[in-house]
């Protein structure tokens, strides 16, 4: 488990649109890790959230279809 982990998947959905897409759809931490981890990558919501919260972004998705600002 791994701050770098969080860091890899947020790259990339930076650059892989389908990949931030499904992320997006996620509503909550809990899921958003358990489909990480179903991806490969290896990290916990205490992880999760102290990397967006150093990021200075938010979790929570907004608009139609949905988004996140943790992309970068």
């Amino acid at each position: 488990m791994s701050k770098q982990s969080v860091e890899d998947l947020l790259a990339k959905g930076s650059s892989d649109k389908e990949f931030r897409v499904k992320y997006d759809n996620v509503m909550s931490k809990e899921k958003f890790v358990e489909l990480a981890i179903a991806d490969g990558y290896d990290f916990t919501i205490e992880e999760l959230s102290q990397v967006i919260r150093e990021n200075g972004d938010q979790f929570e998705n907004y608009g139609n279809p949905p988004k996140r600002s943790i992309w970068g």
